[in-house]
């Protein structure tokens, strides 16, 4: 099968940043997190899915494992804010070119401050989106981190 490279994967290969492309069928329509580790065959605490979220007018993404929730007030720690909400879904492929299910940490419109569950840290490798639905990308987690300037905290609930 092709695979043709998402923004997300030239941005790892111009860092020389390994990493394996693993493909799933979305037909069914099931995106979400949970199923998109079983179609993947993969540990959910190993599957992690991006969120966006905002204070104002400033943005923050946050990288968790897919059975978990984001504690928004630990969040707002994170991020050093008061308080954060989630970006509304209308508003995703605007500020970051990317659609829900398809949302990749690397290679949005912008880098924005980004923060990765601790519980990664310990992980040899961890699974986020490719950029685009049906497709994940697994790398290291200090690979990431390093790749869009993300720092690692206790994000969920």
């Amino acid at each position: 099968m092709q695979i043709t490279k998402t923004n997300a994967m030239r941005m790892l290969d111009a860092k020389g940043i390994g990493y394996e492309i693993h493909t799933y069928d979305n037909e069914d329509g099931a995106i979400h997190g949970t199923a998109v580790a079983e179609k993947t065959g993969r540990p959910p605490e190993t599957v992690f899915k991006t969120l966006v979220s905002h204070s104002g007018a400033n943005l923050y993404v946050f990288v968790i494992p897919v059975a978990e929730e984001l504690d928004l007030k630990k969040a707002a720690r994170a991020a050093g804010e008061k308080k954060i909400e989630m970006l509304p879904l209308k508003d995703l492929l605007k500020w970051t070119g990317y659609v829900r299910g398809g949302c990749s940490p690397v290679g949005m419109k912008k880098l924005y401050p980004t923060y990765i569950e601790q519980s990664a840290e310990g992980l040899e490798t961890i699974a986020v989106s490719g950029g685009k639905i049906g497709m994940q990308i697994e790398l290291a987690p200090d690979e990431l981190a390093g790749m869009v300037n993300a720092k690692y905290g206790d994000l969920i609930k």
